[in-house]
């Protein structure tokens, strides 16, 4: 195996809780998924597809119909009659999941020893992959203010040189539930168009944003953005369909990308299987039924923890914008891989650890607030509340 391989390290997400098997009694919030069920008309549509023996090899960009469906809902979100450019089929990739879209970007566009730019904290896949292609990879921090985070942008312009092969972007944000503006997208885009620097933007967290928007999600690069311009946005079916298990994503590619993401595509998965693209289908023709309902009830749960978190006097945290995910710092507990394991061993809460996804928030802690019952978040800000209290 590849030394660098062999140096990867394991998940910490993963290693708090594996301190949890075989106890039942842990209420746990350290994955990025919720605990409800695909809605029935997406299964049934899957299952419709594998009666029908559709369980064979498909085109390796996906089925036509569904990348048809894709760039209409894409163009529903960011191209609106009378601004912008419409998204055809042809800029779309099925993936088989969002991170294998990741993956297939890093594949695509990062040379050994080419200088990546990513914003961090964030999803540590984002990172690891590109230091897997060999990336010389250079981190640009959020910073926090009274547990809100933001971005420097002129931080980041800087970063970006003329050397700079590739900008990746979390937004809205895994961890911290930041998210761009539509200037500060148009600054970096910019910036990008001068330095030759391609921008990966994962986005797959669009659809669960907090504030009043035109398009229903938070603003994305797609909304500033040229067809040929070096942009690959990133989507995943998971989060807003609640079809995490499923694997199935997408790219946005300049078109003259597509048919050589067709070629690279077949060396890793050859294709998403057909009744998993049956189920998206389904999925998108449904949209306007599922997602506002799910992003309904991920802000009732979102106020529900930050409101309960926010009463506790030694606990600092930000009401987020966008994702599924509350980011919380604990007074006197700053190792956070720690901290995770005791309040699994002593508290029965499973929280992902800060240290998982930077150094630079290696104090904080990460809480899934996607769950059925909101009863299930104020149990666990209680539990953490009398395991402060016995400290």
């Amino acid at each position: 195996m590849r030394p660098l391989i062999q140096s990867l390290p394991g998940s910490k997400i993963r290693e708090v809780a594996n301190a949890a098997l075989g106890r039942p009694d842990v209420l746990a919030f350290w994955f990025g998924e919720g605990d409800e069920t695909t809605p029935a008309v997406i299964t049934e549509a899957a299952i419709e597809s594998m009666r029908r023996g559709e369980t064979f090899y498909t085109h390796n960009l996906g089925l036509p119909e569904l990348r048809e469906a894709i760039a209409v809902e894409m163009t529903r979100r960011h191209a609106p009659a009378g601004r912008s450019h419409p998204i055809t089929a042809g800029q779309i990739a099925v993936t088989s999941g969002g991170v294998n879209g990741l993956m297939l970007a890093a594949q695509a566009l990062i040379d050994p020893g080419a200088r990546v730019v990513a914003v961090t904290p964030v999803w540590p896949n984002l990172t690891a992959q590109a230091l897997i292609m060999g990336a010389d990879l250079h981190c640009v921090s959020l910073a926090p203010r009274i547990g809100e985070w933001s971005l420097d942008v002129a931080r980041l312009l800087d970063a970006i040189t003329a050397d700079t092969r590739v900008l990746i972007v979390n937004a809205p944000n895994n961890p911290t539930g930041w998210t761009l503006t539509r200037t500060e997208q148009a600054a970096i885009l910019d910036r990008c168009r001068q330095t030759g620097t391609w921008i990966v933007a994962d986005e797959v967290y669009e659809s669960l944003y907090y504030e009043p928007t035109a398009g229903g999600c938070a603003p994305s690069f797609l909304d500033v953005a040229q067809p040929e311009d070096r942009l690959v946005v990133v989507q995943s079916f998971s989060k807003s369909f609640l079809m995490t298990g499923w694997r199935l994503g997408w790219l946005v590619l300049p078109p003259s990308m597509t048919a050589q993401m067709g070629n690279l595509i077949e060396f890793n998965t050859s294709c998403a299987s057909v009744f998993t693209q049956r189920a998206g289908i389904a999925a998108l023709a449904h949209v306007d039924e599922v997602t506002p309902r799910v992003v309904s009830h991920l802000r009732l749960c979102r106020d529900t923890l930050i409101d309960a978190l926010a009463a506790h006097p030694r606990v600092q945290v930000a009401r987020p914008r966008g994702g599924m995910y509350g980011f919380l710092k604990v007074e006197g507990h700053d190792d956070s891989l720690a901290t995770a394991k005791r309040l699994v061993a002593e508290a029965g809460l499973g929280l992902a650890p800060g240290e998982a996804f930077a150094p630079e928030s290696s104090q904080w802690l990460r809480w899934c607030f996607a769950s059925r019952d909101t009863r299930r978040l104020s149990d666990g800000v209680e539990r953490l509340s009398r395991w402060l209290s016995s400290q």
